[in-house]
């Protein structure tokens, strides 16, 4: 097991500036999901950590290794690193066993490696087959079983599972993460899907102007953002302003707890409040305790629905309209008188000036 350790890191692609002094710890065992939007620089790091690219300034270490210090640069096959693409890249004219096999001596390939890999990922029996002859997640099992061949102290994951339809990706994720923790391995999976990386991931680094914003496990990074911004970036918020009154919130949806217990900020200081979706509970309006409103979507999914309400008032601060995240009710109609309360506490930071 490896663990990775970034500094400073510097990249730019003429005047664009894409990595602006990152730094990065990864601890050895674990998989840590880098997420941001397209072009927040995640591939950009994942490559420099392969070899495939090179930093401008700062550090690279995997392990007690520097490979990559502005002096030294380790070419990527002298790094012992699994590299998993996005769309798998097999080569077409190997069949998986082959694909498995191909940076493995002879003798590795006759020890039963290469079998004992398929079996690891779910594909036992399926090493004669070729890539056109796979499904898109056997490929993409290939492709992982291809990255740990070489007994690798660290694995990348390039978005692998973003070719797959839904119904595919929630299973893959689940046995790409119980194939990396039997192996025992290091891992760092770049991804712009939120739900996949608080999932998936034991810490989540986000990206934002070329830095890690905030490097938690996922329920800090939801639950304890560090700003708003963050907050709206990690799942769904509603953000509104708020006055300080003897340890809480008051705010146009009521009066509210403040998380962490005793509230740090000063009696009357502005904040802005975070509320989350699930956080808030809906009735029918008649005679209901709760701030009134109206449904103007409800967006169904089975397990869950997300409704948008219209409130009656004015939210001071906030948003036309709140999102409520609800579970267990059949869909609820345009339109319908709703009450509205919030349930626990919520969190806050000073509202900019």
């Amino acid at each position: 097991m490896t663990r990775v350790v970034v500094s400073g890191l510097r990249k730019s692609f003429g005047s664009r500036v894409v990595l602006d002094g990152l730094d990065l710890e990864v601890p050895e065992g674990s998989l840590t999901a880098v997420l941001g939007p397209s072009g927040s620089g995640k591939t950009t790091l994942l490559r420099i950590l392969a070899g495939f690219e090179r930093a401008d300034a700062g550090s690279v270490t995997l392990g007690e290794n520097v490979v990559e210090d502005g002096r030294t640069q380790l070419p990527p096959e002298a790094r012992r690193v699994g590299y998993v693409p996005q769309d798998g890249a097999l080569f077409p004219h190997l069949n998986a066993s082959g694909n498995v096999g191909f940076g493995l001596s002879r003798q590795e390939r006759k020890s039963g490696r290469v079998e004992e890999l398929l079996a690891l990922v779910g594909l036992s029996g399926e090493g004669r087959r070729y890539p056109h002859q796979l499904s898109g997640g056997m490929q993409q099992r290939v492709a992982l079983a291809r990255a740990l061949a070489g007994r690798p102290s660290l694995v990348l994951l390039d978005e692998p599972f973003s070719s797959l339809d839904a119904a595919l990706r929630a299973g893959m994720r689940a046995d790409v993460a119980r194939v990396l923790s039997e192996t025992g391995t290091t891992a760092v999976l770049v991804t712009h899907d939120q739900d996949e990386a608080l999932s998936l991931a034991d810490r989540v680094a986000v990206l934002r102007d070329g830095r890690v914003a905030q490097c938690a496990s996922p329920e800090e990074l939801y639950t304890d953002p560090l700003d708003p911004a963050l907050a709206s970036f990690v799942g769904d918020a509603n953000l509104l302003e708020g006055t300080v009154r003897a340890g809480a919130a008051v705010t146009s949806l009521g009066t509210l707890v403040i998380a962490d217990g005793v509230s740090p900020f000063a009696e009357a200081q502005k904040v802005m409040v975070l509320v989350r979706p699930e956080q808030l509970e809906l009735r029918a309006a008649n005679g209901a305790a709760g701030l009134g409103g109206r449904v103007v979507e409800c967006r169904y999914f089975g397990h869950d629905m997300l409704v948008t309400v219209e409130m009656a008032g004015e939210i001071k601060g906030g948003p036309p309209v709140l999102h409520a995240r609800l579970s267990g009710q059949s869909p609820l109609d345009t339109g319908s008188p709703v009450a509205l309360s919030v349930e626990g506490p919520v969190k806050a930071w000073p509202a900019s000036s």
